[in-house]
């Protein structure tokens, strides 16, 4: 049998020479932009993780050379903050700041802790060197403040008090997505504790090792935030 001649190709234009054949049709690629360099990032982390971001294998996962996205993004970290604002336009806004302002704030940072956990990488991230000015970060921090202020807090009062949330849904998140102790490495620790009872007494009474319930955990650290929030609301209203 004889091997096929040339590129594979067959009709007409197999057999010809090169200079005979019509060239190829153009392939109708995307333009390179900031958005769809955003997406490749965002699909890269949340399946390779952040150990695996770099600007070259980013440029690979689009089907460009690294030069071409040195043109457009100047630095791993712009890719990082472009990543991290575009997930936060997930965290679905509500349309208003009507109603009970302590539900307001729960559904807030509900919204934003299933984002984290659906980007585990975000979650995890070091402490930026320079402030977050992105237009989705600064759009759910605008409704978190807006709330806070609507039920009566005043100027200080609202940047401490939403600190003090945004690190617990941070917090919380990092926490779940960070720990990868299976059932049977907890059940050893917390055997281990048990034989260490007279050092580690209440550890061992409420089965510390063991507790799963992250869902629980976070709403109920919500509910003692608000409630201190809503004493010192009254006590200096």
């Amino acid at each position: 049998m004889s091997k096929p001649r040339g590129n594979g190709r067959t009709g007409s234009d197999s057999g010809q020479s090169v200079w005979l054949r019509r060239p190829p049709a153009p392939r109708q690629e995307p333009p390179l932009t900031r958005e769809r360099i955003t997406d490749a990032a965002i699909a890269l982390l949340d399946e390779e993780g952040m150990e695996r971001l770099t600007m070259r294998h980013l440029a690979e996962r689009i089907g460009v050379g690294a030069t071409t996205l040195y043109w457009h993004i100047d630095t791993k970290d712009d890719v990082i903050d472009l990543a991290t604002d575009a997930i936060f336009a997930e965290a679905q806004l509500p349309d208003g700041h009507d109603g009970d302002w302590q539900e307001n704030v729960v559904d807030l940072l509900s919204r934003c802790r299933a984002m984290l956990l659906r980007h585990p990488w975000s979650a995890a991230l070091p402490m930026p060197q320079r402030p977050s000015i992105g237009p989705n970060f600064l759009a759910w921090l605008e409704s978190l403040q807006a709330t806070l202020s609507r039920a009566g807090f005043r100027a200080q009062q609202t940047q401490a008090a939403c600190w003090l949330l945004y690190n617990h849904v941070l917090g919380s998140a990092a926490s779940q997505s960070g720990l990868e102790w299976s059932r049977p490495e907890r059940t050893a620790a917390q055997e281990r504790l048990r034989e260490q009872r007279d050092r580690y007494p209440t550890l061992v009474e409420y089965e510390y090792m063991l507790d799963e319930d992250w869902e629980d955990n976070f709403h109920v650290g919500v509910r003692y935030v608000l409630d201190g929030l809503e004493a010192q609301l009254s006590a200096t209203g």
